[in-house]
């Protein structure tokens, strides 16, 4: 129901970091757009905002135009930080986590989209809240704030912090806010204007269901798969699967044998060498520090394993991630 209070402008800011996911983006602005019209009142106001005031290009390398956070950010309910997927890209903003922390203390609803909530982390803005980011930036944030932990959802709000996964789980954020403030029939008819039918709950996963990625649904099986990828630093071998499993450990190198091409050890050391290359391309973590992360004795034995799976050494890969 429109009353007197929801007429009100609502001004939303975005944050943008440069090259800045784009649908994440239009996920996040176009909703506010369609209530506007499906209203016919100008109940929201979306204003992208840079550091400096200064354009920004997205990952698709379009140009937007942006005020500066700094004039606008006070007359805004909500700032979002809205951040592609290279970290190189997310120290660009640190002049602006002075801003950020102000506005907060002045009242202004803080938020981040996509890999938006690692620089609030940075900011310091994140600290005792619950809160998320996109999956692939999550052990990242991980290691570099271990007092923080993300939750695997698409998005959270938490009072005054708002964080969502990207891609197109601004979708499902954007229908949670509407309906809050305009009611749940109102946002549904927004949602559907942009044929999003299948509205996701806060928690509902942000990747696909383990069955769905290792193309198995056997119970046992997939505990042990689960467990893996939760013991990536510190990895257990086949005695303690098995008993978590509830089964043999024969009947364990049965099953991978079965299902999975590289049986057990291939199979739970590729998990922990995608693990690496994600920290190389998106952390400053030494090669050292990122062996130890996932389970191998040394920097050399990284290096060996994860030659042999990638035919290139860590090395390699980081010189192509470079954070100089």
């Amino acid at each position: 129901m429109i009353t007197p209070d929801t007429r009100k402008n609502q001004r939303i800011g975005f944050l943008l970091v440069q090259n800045f996911a784009l649908m994440s983006y239009a996920s996040a602005t176009e909703p506010l757009r369609a209530a506007n019209l499906i209203a016919g009142l100008d109940l929201y106001s979306a204003v992208p905002l840079s550091v400096h005031g200064r354009p920004v290009a997205s990952s698709s390398n379009m140009n937007v135009e942006c005020a500066a956070l700094s004039d606008l950010g006070e007359t805004c309910h909500t700032v979002f930080v809205c951040a592609g997927g290279n970290p190189k890209d997310w120290s660009t903003v640190e002049d602006a986590h002075p801003i950020l922390r102000r506005l907060a203390r002045k009242g202004v609803r803080i938020g981040g989209i996509s890999s938006g909530a690692y620089v609030l982390a940075a900011a310091g803005l994140l600290d005792n809240r619950d809160f998320t980011i996109h999956w692939e930036h999550a052990a990242l944030l991980k290691e570099s704030f271990p007092t923080l932990t993300p939750r695997q959802a698409r998005y959270v709000i938490d009072g005054d912090r708002v964080t969502c996964a990207g891609g197109i789980a601004p979708l499902d954020l954007m229908h949670a806010m509407i309906a809050d403030r305009m009611g749940a029939h109102f946002s549904r008819r927004v949602s559907d204007w942009y044929l999003h039918t299948a509205v996701a709950e806060s928690g509902a996963p942000q990747r696909g269901s383990l069955p769905e990625r290792y193309g198995t649904h056997h119970p046992a099986l997939l505990t042990v798969l689960e467990k893996m990828e939760a013991t990536i630093e510190a990895p257990l071998d086949r005695a303690a699967m098995a008993t978590l499993a509830g089964v043999s450990i024969r009947h364990i190198d049965r099953l991978f044998a079965e299902h999975m091409p590289g049986g057990f050890l291939e199979t739970y050391r590729n998990i922990r060498l995608d693990h690496a290359r994600r920290l190389l391309e998106q952390s400053p973590l030494s090669v050292a520090e990122i062996a130890f992360a996932t389970g191998f004795s040394g920097a050399a034995h990284l290096s060996t394993a994860f030659r042999k799976r990638f035919d290139a050494t860590p090395t390699a890969l980081r010189a192509r991630f470079s954070y100089e």
